[in-house]
């Protein structure tokens, strides 16, 4: 256990290669020979080789006190200034002793979302605008997650969807 009982030091098997400036902030073992792993920069999953979740590509993260399901968000497409995202399948992990590890996850998905509207489209369906903030990066990164059924490639689609980014982009910048 770590100064004060702060969290308990990560056995150097599970240490994935961390940027110079990243840090472990919680990790929990998910099964016998892995761990999840959260750092100030993202959530490690137990893949070979270890890959690393930024808080902005999670879209959600759940604990239901015996696993953590994570969703991550993929890139579909982009247009000015933002892209366009769509849910992966989510992804449980079993955790047999948690530690801070949901909670970590939970305040950290939490705090990488920033200003964040659903909007109905004219012919049906809505879009979400959604900024996020990156660790290490500064400003805000803009992401738009279509309804169901929307077509992303329709031109009147990408006209509104221009406008609502542009909108949200300005009231983000006056509320700063």
């Amino acid at each position: 256990m770590a100064l004060f009982g702060r969290h308990r030091r990560l056995p150097g098997r599970y240490r994935p290669e961390l940027e110079r400036d990243e840090r472990v902030l919680a990790w929990a073992e998910v099964g016998d020979n892995a761990a999840l792993v959260a750092t100030n920069r993202g959530l490690w999953l137990p893949l070979t080789p270890p890959a690393r979740l930024g808080w902005h590509e999670i879209h959600k993260a759940t604990w239901s006190g015996e696993k953590l399901e994570v969703t991550a968000a993929r890139v579909a497409g982009e247009g000015p200034g933002y892209e366009i995202v769509e849910d992966l399948p989510s992804v449980e992990f079993p955790l047999a002793q948690p530690g801070q590890l949901p909670a970590e996850v939970r305040a950290r998905v939490t705090r990488s979302v920033g200003p964040s509207t659903h909007h109905p489209l004219p012919d049906g369906g809505g879009a979400r605008v959604v900024a996020r903030r990156v660790p290490g990066r500064n400003g805000l990164y803009w992401t738009v997650r279509y309804d169901d059924g929307v077509d992303p490639d329709d031109p009147a689609v990408r006209e509104v969807t221009e406008q609502l980014v542009a909108q949200a982009r300005a009231g983000a910048e006056v509320g700063s």
